[in-house]
Parts: structure tokens; C-alpha cells; sequence
């Protein structure tokens, strides 16, 4: 009799993925605190007492930062919701399984993107 091909990771792998997810939360929590932390500073920059040209060119590129800043920002605030959801796949056991196939993805994928609810092949087949 043929093994049946796996269909989860076992509670040792996943445990492996959460550990790899922890470690990415708390630098994405820590970079995500920094941005706030400079958003809510961006309006303190003195620059009153320089030349008024000084002071529009200023502003200017202090808008263009700080909409970078918030974007950043955002982008960060995603990519601690995908991790976050991905530690309630791995608690329900479904974590590393292609939501559109049903497979497992690779290890190496879930290691380098460990939000990953797609294989790279599913993946690009949806974007055809």
C-alpha cells in the first residue's frame, strides 16, 4: 500500500513556523511602532525661524515623506495581519495548505513568505 501523501505539517513543523513568525511579528510590530512614532513627530520639525522658501520646500518634502511614512506604514499593518492570521492557521492545523489546491506549500516558500496561502505555481496561475 502506496503512503498517503501528506497533507499537513506535522505539530513539530508548525511549531518550527511559529517560532519563524513570532520572531517576524516582533520586528513588524517594533518597525510599524517606529513609523507611528515618526508620523506623529513629523509635524514637530521647527523650521520657523529659516527663510519662508526654506520653510515651503520643507513642508513639501515633509508631505511627500510622511504620505511614504503612511503607506509604510499601512503595508506593515497588513503584513502583521497576514501573520497573525497565519498563527490561527497553524493553532486550527491548516497552515502551509494552498488555499486553491489543497497542497501542501514547500517549506522553503513558508520560510521566505511564512503568510503564504498560496503556492508559487497557484500563485501565478491566478494572475493569468
Amino acid at each position: 500500500m502506496k503512503m498517503a501523501e501528506k497533507k499537513r505539517y506535522s505539530d513539530e513543523e508548525l511549531e518550527e513556523f511559529r517560532s519563524i513568525i513570532n520572531e517576524k511579528l516582533k520586528v513588524a510590530r517594533e518597525n510599524h511602532s517606529e513609523m507611528m512614532r515618526q508620523l506623529m513627530n513629523a509635524d514637530g520639525n521647527d523650521v520657523d525661524d529659516t527663510s519662508p522658501t526654506y520653510k515651503q520646500l520643507e513642508e513639501g518634502s515633509l508631505a511627500q515623506s510622511k504620505e511614504e511614512l503612511v503607506q509604510m506604514a499601512n503595508r506593515q499593518q497588513k503584513f502583521i495581519q497576514g501573520l497573525e492570521a497565519a498563527l490561527v492557521r497553524i493553532d486550527n492545523k491548516t497552515y502551509g495548505i494552498d488555499r486553491m489546491t489543497g497542497e501542501l506549500i514547500p517549506k522553503e516558500r513558508l520560510r521566505a513568505v511564512p503568510h503564504a496561502t498560496l503556492s508559487v505555481a497557484s500563485k501565478n496561475a491566478r494572475k493569468k
